[in-house]
């Protein structure tokens, strides 16, 4: 069954973070219900096994309240943001938290919370029991400190549908939590947005990072992008250059910086909700922006002047719809400078490699090998000297699309590599950052007799960090965040009658030189079976 054919049953996205913070105590599975011999009407609320925002020990704080609504229809909330009294105007660090309900019956919707036109935040939500499911979603929003340190304008939207059939009418409230102390050096001075697509930076800055929002959704082909194939294979989402996507950033035209999309799965994915009713697979309650070091070009857009900024994803068939791409430019200043001024001295883009090999037979199958080089590099002259920085960035895909005539057996295999490499050389040893991303997916769906639909799935989000000056090591880190899955119902049924059952898990692991984090959840039919912390 294709994802596409299975609409009805799963949930389709509508117009979207961080994942739910971990309880206070981790249960032993010893102490845990014991689970039901099938779904019935509720489940455990939603929750992740990936790390709270820790707070700073001892540091004053202020809550305010930033938005509280329910979400009906695509109607925005739209509200005042004031900064906190009693708390400075700088501070060591900045916690948004989401606190939701919803009851009856619902899709996943997708939403953000906009604050003086900056995109702080974008999730996606759960899907509710009829007796009504609870989550939080928590994030670390302190880069975003000079956007709060004035009144704005607010806007938040989880677009819904409400009606006769789709009754979960989404109730939310978003606050701010600030800890008053001294802000970390490397938090941006300023926080910006496009103007009718152009940014002016101010004169000085001295690092430019646009992040981008970037998520493929609306319900369409391209919330699967993943599993699309070329004109000429005989299966339900076409794209003419077949799955591979990559998410490029331009200056003035020229390409400045590429990156892999995260193969997100939301609350309703594969066709198959009983496998996210509880734990959701990773970045869907937590859609982390892409971000481009677009310092090389500095020295070209601290001129004063608005200059072009594009973002676009290679791979989507032209006038398709699909993508949100919104963008924020954070800059670091030069206190001691009036003007910084710079050059761009290497540019060099590799030929974007896309290869889709299609193979009839009783099972069709897509071979896909795809992949992209950039490397740029520029300097900028400082207070404290000239320094110099090299972006270089290499993207991977590889994967393997089967599917059965009708789409009743459809399975992807599927890795994404996005190797970076930042380099700082000015006074002092060079200083490099090297990020290995690594995404994986691994799921079959399949519809068998009396209509019982199976989908078993694995996904994995990892990365290493490492951190250099003059050729040591001063700092490391490496993530894995895996997510499995397998849970099977009867399809074209009323829900009662679906007789779901279901097995799911997360291990999230993170550790470094910072120390380490490791907590693993497992849920049967919706209840939670196994609460564990491995450090």
């Amino acid at each position: 069954m294709s994802m596409l054919a299975g609409a009805t049953l799963m949930a389709s996205t509508l117009l979207g973070a961080a994942p739910a913070p971990a309880a206070p105590s981790h249960a032993p599975a010893a102490d845990s219900a014991a689970p039901p011999a099938e779904f019935g009407t509720d489940w455990h609320d939603p929750l992740t096994a990936a790390p709270p925002v820790t707070a700073p020990d001892d540091a004053k704080s202020c809550d305010i309240t930033v938005a509280e609504a329910q979400f009906r229809d695509f109607t925005p909330y739209k509200g005042t943001y004031t900064p906190p009294r009693g708390c400075g105007d700088r501070w060591s660090k900045v916690v948004l938290r989401l606190d939701g309900k919803v009851k009856g019956r619902q899709f996943d919707r997708l939403g953000y919370l906009h604050i003086g036109g900056v995109e702080v935040f974008r999730t996606s939500t759960p899907q509710p029991s009829p007796d009504g499911i609870e989550w939080s979603v928590e994030k670390d929003v302190t880069r975003y400190s000079d956007t709060f340190r004035q009144s704005q304008d607010v806007e938040m939207l989880i677009g819904n549908v409400v009606d006769d059939t789709y009754t979960g009418i989404i109730d939310v409230k978003v606050t701010l939590t600030f800890y008053e102390g001294r802000p970390a050096a490397t938090t941006p001075d300023r926080v910006l947005t496009l103007q009718d697509g152009t940014l002016t930076t101010p004169r000085n800055s001295e690092r430019i990072v646009a992040e981008v929002y970037a998520t493929g959704s609306g319900g369409g082909c391209e919330e699967y992008w993943y599993l699309t194939v070329p004109e000429t294979a005989p299966y339900s989402c076409k794209a003419d250059d077949g799955p591979y996507r990559e998410v490029q950033i331009k200056v003035d035209g020229q390409l400045a910086g590429i990156a892999t999309p995260f193969p997100t799965v939301w609350t309703g994915g594969w066709s198959n909700p009983f496998l996210w009713y509880v734990i959701p697979g990773p970045r869907a309650f937590d859609i982390k922006p892409i971000e481009y070091d677009l310092t090389p070009f500095a020295g070209l857009l601290n001129d004063g002047r608005p200059h072009r900024i594009e973002v676009s994803v290679a791979g989507v068939p032209e006038g398709q719809p699909g993508w949100s791409t919104p963008v924020n430019v954070l800059v670091q200043q030069d206190a001691k400078s009036r003007q910084v001024t710079g050059k761009l001295t290497a540019h060099k883009a590799g030929d974007l490699a896309n290869s889709s090999t299609y193979t009839p037979g009783s099972e069709h199958r897509l071979d896909t090998d795809a992949g992209h080089r950039l490397t740029v590099s520029g300097y900028v002259d400082t207070s404290h000297g000239r320094v110099t920085t090299t972006v270089s960035r290499k993207l991977a895909n590889k994967s393997v699309h089967r599917w059965t005539d009708g789409e009743a057996t459809d399975a992807l295999k599927a890795t994404w590599t996005d190797f970076e490499t930042v380099t700082v050389d000015g006074r002092g040893p060079a200083k490099s950052t090297r990020t290995h991303r690594t995404y994986t997916m691994d799921g079959t769906t399949t519809l068998g007799a009396g209509d019982r639909l199976r989908t078993v799935m694995s996904l994995v989000d990892r990365a290493t960090i490492l951190e250099t000056r003059g050729g040591r090591r001063t700092a490391w880190s490496r993530l894995d965040d895996s997510y499995a899955g397998d849970a099977t119902y009867t399809a074209n049924v009323p829900r009662d009658q679906r007789h779901a059952v279901g097995t799911t898990s997360e291990r999230y692991r993170m550790y470094g030189s910072d120390g380490c984090y490791d907590r693993s959840l497992v849920t049967v039919q919706g209840t939670l079976t196994e609460d564990r912390d491995g450090c």
